[in-house]
């Protein structure tokens, strides 16, 4: 084994050589020798050998090698000296190589190490994207399960702040290609990952980049299969993934094939579903999702069919007035008890679709229905009426700091609801029933309203206390999708009709643990 002294005449040697560098083969063996030393040896073989790496590419496995045992050496400032030192080695045929070795050191669970180690994966990716991409989805597809995880994370954080220049199409398309082999076994959390990394990608920003992705989320979500809602991972697979596409979809991206899954399979089953994620409301999840897709489906072949299930879906949660005794009192010894949330939901997708088939409850229903769901609508209505009353009353005078603690978000959430909801019954009260109003859900943020604009009688925060409030992002700007959070349910007020008021939930990803937001 070579000593200090042994080492610097070695690389005095090579460092006089210049040009002739490459003739002193022997010279650098005594260099490539020194991991075999002390602390002392290690470190100065840890700097000496990749600054003459490139000279002999006779010896580049034995280079290569040799400064990989360093990475492994179980001196920590050895370690970080050799990780540092590693992006020399990526030249020509080596890079894969050596995005691989950094990939399988993402590993390690010291910060230092961690961050040299990024810092290299990203100072090879600027050298050649295509071999540092190969190293790492090698490691992906087979290395270690902590290996993998970190390897994706790396992806989904840092390939956002990589040039245009490092980017390219090609380096995109490869992405694409490698990430469709990962999709055919991934996680929940992983399938996230690769549904931020995938949809950051500029040559998917456009209209066929996002239909692409729709249809890479559609077939994990197993689309074509039977839909099992006794089954808590089949159910949290189809809102994941219906998560990740609900971003997706716009006037040119359909969300038809999701939307008609919805109705056809999961909506009969509402009542059944089970979910892992405790304290979820996983049917008032469901029904979110649903008016979110509803409002940018495409031609519908089915379209009568999903409509008849959202009309008798509906008509579950509005209930016929209850019957009076000869005293005029409730004959029955309880009050109907109506869920505004869900209403909302189902109320949007009816209306939504209803658009594309406005004879439906016309032409399409006879007379005894359409009769029995005015009555209900009726009955509906009047409650809503007493219920917007109370809120508007307790929220009177009540601006700042007041409306900032959990009862009053409670109630300013509930009066955007119960206001939805009866824009959208006054619309099916008009003869024929029409479909112009518009509403913005109540758990989406209020579109800006531009300077010379009409603001449309329909605005749904009419009748709120008045308070400034930020514009949300259009939906052009790809927000991410953020599931409903905060789990309520609460009776507010004295509601005349027993009413069960309920509020969103909190959503996580598969396995995650729910919570309350404040």
């Amino acid at each position: 084994m070579p000593t200090v002294e042994e080492l610097y005449r070695n690389y005095g040697i090579l460092a006089d050589a210049t040009e002739q560098v490459g003739q002193h083969k022997d010279a650098y063996q005594v260099i490539l020798d020194g991991v075999k030393g002390g602390t002392k040896e290690k470190r100065l073989a840890a700097q000496f050998i990749p600054k003459f790496f490139k000279h002999f590419p006779e010896l580049a496995d034995s280079a290569i090698n040799a400064q990989l045992d360093l990475c492994e050496d179980e001196d920590v400032s050895i370690r970080r000296q050799a990780i540092k030192e590693l992006p020399q080695f990526a030249t020509g045929e080596n890079l894969p190589r050596v995005a691989d070795i950094l990939t399988q050191l993402l590993q390690t669970d010291d910060s230092a190490e961690f961050n040299l180690v990024n810092n290299a994966l990203l100072s090879i990716f600027k050298m050649d994207a295509k071999g540092t991409l190969g190293g790492l989805f090698s490691q992906i597809l087979q290395g270690e399960d902590i290996v993998r995880e970190r390897a994706i994370k790396f992806l989904s954080t840092k390939l956002k702040t990589l040039p245009d220049e490092v980017l390219t199409k090609e380096v995109e398309e490869l992405i694409l290609t490698e990430s469709k082999k990962v999709l055919e076994d991934v996680t929940g959390e992983e399938f996230v990952l690769f549904m931020k990394i995938l949809s950051g990608l500029k040559s998917l920003q456009t209209v066929s980049g996002r239909q692409q992705l729709v249809e890479l989320v559609a077939e994990q979500a197993d689309l074509e299969q039977t839909f099992n809602p006794s089954d808590p991972d089949c159910v949290d697979r189809l809102l994941q993934c219906t998560r990740q596409a609900v971003p997706l979809f716009s006037k040119n991206v359909h969300s038809t094939r999701f939307v008609t899954y919805f109705c056809e399979q999961v909506l009969p089953n509402l009542s059944t579903l089970t979910t892992p994620v405790e304290g979820l409301d996983i049917q008032l999840e469901v029904l979110k999702l649903l008016a979110e897709m509803s409002s940018f489906c495409g031609d519908m072949e089915k379209l009568e069919t999903n409509l008849r299930k959202l009309f008798d879906k509906l008509l579950e949660y509005m209930p016929l007035p209850p019957e009076e005794a000869e005293n005029g009192e409730n004959a029955g010894n309880e009050e109907p008890k109506l869920q505004f949330s869900y209403v909302e939901c189902l109320l949007y997708s009816f209306h939504q679709l209803g658009r594309k088939l406005p004879d439906f409850l016309t032409a399409k229903l006879n007379a005894e229905k359409l009769k029995d769901f005015k009555i209900r609508l009726q009955y509906f209505a009047r409650g809503l009426q007493v219920y917007i009353r109370q809120l508007r009353l307790a929220l009177q005078g009540k601006t700042g700091e007041a409306l900032k603690t959990e009862e009053n978000k409670i109630k300013v959430v509930a009066l955007k609801i119960t206001n939805n909801i009866n824009v959208l019954i006054k619309d099916l009260f008009h003869i024929p029933p029409s479909y112009k109003s518009t509403v913005t859900l109540s758990w989406k943020p209020v579109q800006k309203v531009e300077i010379g604009q009409k603001r449309a009688s329909e605005d749904t925060t009419s009748g709120s206390p008045p308070k400034k409030s930020s514009a949300g992002p259009k939906r052009d700007a790809r927000q991410i999708y953020n599931p409903p959070s905060g789990k309520y349910s609460s009776n507010l007020g004295n509601f005349n009709y027993g009413e069960r008021f309920r509020l969103g939930t909190n959503s996580t990803l598969w396995g995650g643990q729910g919570g309350r937001i404040t």
